[in-house]
């Protein structure tokens, strides 16, 4: 068993008793969930400013949440991490095949870490998110 912690993180959020967010933790967690395709990715091999990147999932947040979500959430300097939120939503993952939804969940985290990108350069952190993006893609 491998004791390091992969850069990235999963984080789920749905309403008690949803079954749709029961349903998508499947895909995050489960035998072929993604999270388990993310722990290859380590943050000594990025740099030193952020050693954990959570992937926030909201599924079918409430419209007062929705309004407030940001992007990509704040750089913690003393945690050394940073948030990005996906929103998953009947039109954009539960209408889909299974095939449809891991092909989703691939293309808006690549997508997140590309907005990530961004910020990395405007607060100039160390943390080299194009590597990470290339691991990515290598990994899932």
């Amino acid at each position: 068993m491998n004791t390091k912690e992969s850069i990235l993180g999963c984080f789920v959020s749905s309403v008690n008793g949803d079954t749709n967010g029961d349903l998508f933790r499947k895909y995050i967690w489960g035998n072929i969930g993604i999270c388990d395709k993310l722990n290859q990715l380590y943050p000594e091999n990025y740099g030193k400013d952020i050693l954990k990147i959570l992937l926030q999932f909201y599924v079918n947040p409430n419209p007062y949440l929705l309004q407030h979500l940001k992007e990509v959430d704040s750089y913690r300097k003393n945690e050394k991490s940073i948030a990005v939120n996906i929103v998953i939503n009947n039109e954009n993952f539960f209408v889909k095949s299974e095939i449809e939804r891991y092909s989703f969940l691939n293309q808006i985290i690549l997508e997140k870490l590309d907005s990530l990108l961004k910020v990395v350069k405007k607060k100039k952190l160390d943390t080299n998110i194009q590597s990470l993006i290339n691991d990515f893609k290598k990994n899932v």
